[in-house]
């Protein structure tokens, strides 16, 4: 990847998918933790949804919501990510969901590439 300077503030790259902006300051583009945040959510709930999948179990539709805990006095490192799922589908067990998040948890990239400084929880709700 490559990051080009912004003349405002921040940092773009392009991407398949189109162009990136990401700076310090909102009004510009994504903050860094937001990215972070958003990477490991995201790449936790994809996994999820396979291992769901792969069980045929028939879930219609996920939402992911985070909370961060970040530290003020060291540089406001992001110390705590807790990832709740609000899963929708038909005659899920609790059992297999809970046995399904702790199998994504050991696949997803994003959530093993920080697991020793980043403390990652996650809890769900069958809505």
């Amino acid at each position: 990847m490559e990051f080009k300077m912004k003349p405002e503030v921040g940092f773009t790259t392009q991407l398949s998918y189109g162009e990136l902006h990401i700076a310090g300051d909102e009004e510009y583009g994504f903050r860094p933790y937001q990215l972070m945040v958003a990477s490991i959510a995201v790449c936790s709930g994809g996994v999820l949804r396979k291992i769901l999948k792969k069980k045929r179990l028939e879930v219609d539709d996920i939402t992911i919501r985070t909370e961060v805990v970040r530290n003020e006095e060291e540089a406001n490192r992001v110390e705590k990510i807790h990832i709740h799922y609000l899963i929708k589908g038909q005659n899920l067990p609790k059992e297999k969901i809970e046995q399904s998040l702790e199998l994504a948890r050991k696949n997803c990239p994003m959530v093993q590439s920080v697991i020793n400084s980043i403390e990652v929880t996650e809890s769900f709700e069958l809505v």
